[in-house]
């Protein structure tokens, strides 16, 4: 029970905190959209499904062999 209200004490802390803001919640908002465009624009370049268009079996094979004879793992 202490938990939930010290739980309780930190959501009211932080949603007072907000309420009180005139800058801080347009910055926020600037922040959250500035977030969202980055991952987007990293997973369409850089990120792309190398599993995309393959069959079970050979998701697993290629798994697999990612596992096994990829230098950068080691299993010990």
């Amino acid at each position: 029970m202490a938990i939930m209200r010290r739980l309780i004490a930190i959501w009211d802390f932080y949603v007072d905190g907000f309420r009180s803001m005139t800058w801080g919640r347009q910055l926020w908002w600037l922040i959250l959209l500035k977030v969202i465009i980055l991952f987007a624009v990293l997973r369409a370049f850089f990120f792309r499904p190398t599993l995309a268009g393959k069959d079970e079996q050979q998701r697993i094979e290629y798994i697999g062999d990612q596992l096994t004879n990829n230098p950068n793992y080691k299993l010990n």
